[in-house]
Parts: structure tokens; C-alpha cells; sequence
């Protein structure tokens, strides 16, 4: 395998008109950019719509785009819409409720204009090619019609449509339609995307939350897949126990999967949904890989992380059903944290590449550099939920900051910036792919970080870049440190 560099940039981060990042010009020319400076791979966060905390990890739906992320210039291009007014362009954060009031006129006025089309053949081949649409689609209308409640918080009759369709929906019909046609246009926008990034040697890393929230379309729909309760809700959730991020552990509160109906059933779920993302992306990040081999149990009724039993996945019966029908698969396992030397085993048994986190393995007080350096792994200086390396640098203590510096000495690779340094030093490394987060690419303190683990809501996931000015004034160099690495040659 060639060794390649890429950039780890959410689509919600880009510079944009309307206040977060989407599937327009921004877009095309941060692909453009990463081709000048030799840049193969973009790594984003997961695209789906968000949920609790606008966090992209406790989606509505693990196949659904978030039409939060649709282009409006686009829409302009296509006669959809006629006029815009600009929202906090100049915005480094990303400000959820104003941006979603927002672009949801401008949507549902897109729509009114659609429905004056005469010619819907785009969308019914895409409607008849995608059949899970429909009942996000319900989904979605329900949940505005109950005041966006948890679905096991709706009347019983709505709650059961999923089983018996006895509530009629007739009325809602043109609503429905619409968040049919929202996803049709999002897909439209983001493969046009890829097929951009392909085009200019660019492959796309998308990220699949192991678990998926409970409030989603993916539980209502297959409520047989997980552990609930009478009423519907998780009798246990899942997390992890205490470690570098939590004293209490994380509680994160997604319901666990019961593995004995899944297996039963060939792994449908799973494999229908990691195909579904195959076929979306180049290469599929899995977060919280370990589960496959065992995962974190926490009773509901517990306010923290920290009372739960590990229990063993059925990680290799589900990788060989997979694989047997599909052998093209190109998945990196996020296998971070205190793991027991079975998940390695699992990781290498089917020859994943992993993560070395450089901000990890470079601590001082933790592990030396290169414990895991090797060729089949992604190595970062930190990922979507580390502080950033100079934020980072900023935080620990003088003895911490001066060993840190005689480490990056002994490596010849100490600078004056140490963000500059990490990103030297992991572009050299010799692991395959080496991706740098744009918060450290851009030398950036910690008011730029993504996420902050075991935390909910404001500031995680509202970083935003106002411009690309700084980033493109250092595409030549980085091309040449790039170059200099090896990397693409």
C-alpha cells in the first residue's frame, strides 16, 4: 500500500455563507486544495442528522444525510431558490438553532418550487432505489408533529405505526414527501462531491458510530436488535468505564444491541448498514472498533458509567458473514483506549489498519513514542475528540511541555511550533495513512477543539473555519513535507 496524507475536516467546519459548513462551493475547493498540496484522503465526521447535543454520534438515523448540510447555492444553480441572505459567514462556531431555522425556510420554499417541476423522473429513480427512505421519512414527520419528542414519548397509535401502519397518514402526505425529497437532494449533493474528490485522486473516509441513539428511526424500526425495555426504552446503554477521559467512565446512553436476535437473523442489520455507508464512501472508519470484541453493559438505572459487566461480541462470526458476500470492504478500526489484547487480535485477524494517536503514545507520563509504530495503522496527532496539540501543550505543566520537547529533540523533530512539530513527526512516521486534523495543520489553541468526550453540547461540534486564507497561504509547504515524507511517491 502506498503511503498517503490526508486532512480530517467535518463538512460542518468548512467556511460557508450560511453559517455551517455543506455540500457547496466551499467544498469543492477544500478538494481542490488538498490536490495542490498532495493531500489523498478527507476524512469527515458522521453526516447523518444530528442528535441530543448536535452530536454526530447520536444520530436520527445511521443511513439519513442531515439536511442541515444542504447547499442553498446549489439549489440557487438549479432555479430552486432565487434569492439568500447571508448568516454569520464570519462565524468561527457553528450556531445550530439559528442555521437550522434558517436553511428549514429555505428548504421547504426549495420544495414548493420543486412541486412546480413537471419532470420528477430524477427523483423517483432515486426514490425507487432507496425504499428506506419511506420510513425515515414517517419518522421524521411524527417526531415534528410530537414537538421533536422521543418517539417513545409520541401517542401509542404513532408509536406502533412501524408495526401495524394502522394511523393514517394520509394528511401528512406532503410532509412526508418532503423529507423524502430533502434527502434526495442531500444524496444528489454529497455523491456529486465524492465523485469530485474521486476525480482529482481523492478518496473520502466517512465515520459509522458503533451504536446508534436511541430516539432514531434505526431502533424504532428494529426494535427486536436491542435491549429494551417494556416501554421501549434501553434496559442497559452503553459506555465505557472509566479511563484517561472520565473518572466516572462515559455515559453515553445509546441502547446496547442484543447480539443473540442479530446473529439469528444473519447479521442483517449490521451488514445492511455497514454496505449501505460502503457504498457511500471510499474507505469506513468504525468507531468504538472494540465493541465487535467486547463491550461496556451499563444497567439504565445507573447515573454513571462506572457499575457495567463486559460482555463478549460475536466480532468474528459477524466480520466472516460479512466478508463472505462482500470482500471489498475497506474499513480502519478505531481500536483506542484501554484495550485487552483480543481486540488486537481481532483487528489484525482481518488485517484493519488501526490508530496511533501521537498526542497518546507521546505524553510524557503515558506511553513512549513509537510502542505502536507500524505500517498497517492511521497515525494522528489527535482525532476529533483530543484537545488540539498546541491546546494540548498550552494545558500540561512546565516539566510535561520541557519533556515533550526533549522527546521531539531526540527525534530531530522539534520546532518552534509544536502543532508544526507533531504534524512533521506523523507525517514521517511510517505508518500507510497519516491524517492531521485542520485545527492542528492550522496551529490552533483549544478554543478550536472538536469535542470534549463525556461532555454535552455547546462548544462541541460548532468549530468552524471563517476562511481558507491561512490554510491555502500553506499549501506549498505542505505539499513539500508531504513530499519530503515519502508519501504518495
Amino acid at each position: 500500500m502506498k503511503r498517503c496524507a490526508g486532512v480530517l475536516l467535518a463538512i460542518s467546519s468548512l467556511p460557508s455563507d450560511y453559517g455551517i459548513g455543506d455540500f457547496g462551493g466551499y467544498a469543492y475547493r477544500f478538494i481542490d486544495d488538498l490536490n495542490k498540496a498532495n493531500f489523498k484522503i478527507w476524512q469527515i465526521l458522521p453526516l447523518n442528522p444530528l442528535g441530543f447535543g448536535n452530536s454526530p454520534y447520536q444520530p436520527l438515523s445511521s443511513k439519513a444525510i442531515d439536511p442541515i448540510y444542504i447547499s442553498l447555492d446549489i439549489l440557487k444553480e438549479e432555479k430552486l431558490l432565487t434569492k439568500t441572505e447571508k448568516l454569520n459567514e464570519s462565524a468561527n462556531k457553528v450556531f445550530y438553532e439559528e442555521v437550522r431555522a434558517y436553511k428549514e425556510k429555505k428548504l421547504e420554499l426549495a420544495y414548493s418550487n420543486f412541486k412546480k417541476k413537471e419532470n420528477f423522473k430524477e427523483l423517483e429513480k432515486w426514490h425507487k432505489q432507496n425504499p428506506w427512505v419511506d420510513n425515515y421519512a414517517v419518522f421524521v414527520t411524527l417526531k415534528k408533529l410530537n414537538d421533536l419528542r422521543m418517539w417513545t414519548e409520541w401517542p401509542k397509535e404513532q408509536q406502533e405505526w412501524i408495526n401495524d401502519k394502522k394511523f393514517k397518514l394520509g394528511r401528512y402526505k406532503d410532509k412526508i414527501n418532503r423529507e423524502i425529497w430533502y434527502q434526495f437532494i442531500a444524496f444528489k449533493q454529497f455523491e456529486n462531491i465524492k465523485k469530485y474528490a474521486n476525480s482529482k485522486g481523492i478518496e473520502i473516509m466517512g465515520d459509522i458510530p458503533f451504536y446508534v441513539g436511541v430516539d432514531s428511526i434505526d431502533v424504532w424500526e428494529n426494535q427486536k436488535c436491542f435491549l429494551l425495555d417494556e416501554k421501549h426504552n434501553p434496559a442497559f446503554i452503553a459506555g465505557v468505564p472509566p479511563d484517561i477521559f472520565s473518572k466516572t467512565g462515559q455515559r453515553w446512553g445509546n441502547p446496547i444491541y442484543d447480539w443473540d436476535y442479530i446473529k439469528k437473523t444473519g447479521f442483517k442489520f449490521w451488514i445492511d448498514r455497514l454496505m449501505f455507508n460502503a457504498n457511500l464512501f471510499d474507505i469506513i472508519r468504525i468507531d468504538h472498533f472494540r465493541a465487535f470484541d467486547t463491550y461496556w453493559k451499563v444497567p439504565a438505572s445507573c447515573p454513571t458509567a462506572e457499575v457495567g459487566t463486559w460482555e463478549k461480541c460475536p466480532g468474528y462470526e459477524f466480520f466472516d458473514t460479512l466478508f463472505a458476500k462482500y470482500k471489498d470492504v475497506k474499513i480502519v478500526a478505531e481500536d483506542l483506549g484501554d484495550l485487552v489484547d483480543s481486540v488486537l487480535v481481532l483487528r489484525d485477524h482481518y488485517n484493519f489498519p488501526g490508530m496511533n494517536i501521537l498526542q497518546f503514545t507521546f505524553e510524557p507520563y503515558k506511553y513512549e513514542y513509537g510502542l505502536k509504530d507500524k505500517e498497517n495503522q492511521i497515525i494522528y496527532t489527535g482525532t476529533h475528540d483530543n484537545e488540539t496539540i498546541n491546546g494540548w501543550i498550552a494545558r500540561i505543566s512546565d516539566d510535561e511541555r520541557n519533556a515533550v520537547r526533549a522527546k521531539l529533540e531526540r527525534l530531530n523533530h522539534s520546532y518552534p511550533d509544536f502543532a508544526y512539530s507533531f504534524c512533521r513527526l506523523a507525517l514521517d512516521n511510517k505508518a500507510n495513512y497519516c491524517i492531521l486534523p485542520m485545527q492542528d495543520i492550522m496551529s490552533l489553541d483549544n478554543s478550536a477543539r472538536m469535542n470534549t468526550p463525556s461532555t454535552i453540547g455547546s462548544p462541541n461540534w460548532e468549530f468552524k473555519l471563517v476562511d481558507f486564507n491561512d490554510f491555502e497561504n500553506r499549501l506549498d509547504y505542505l505539499r513539500d513535507l508531504i513530499n519530503q515524507s515519502g508519501r504518495n511517491n
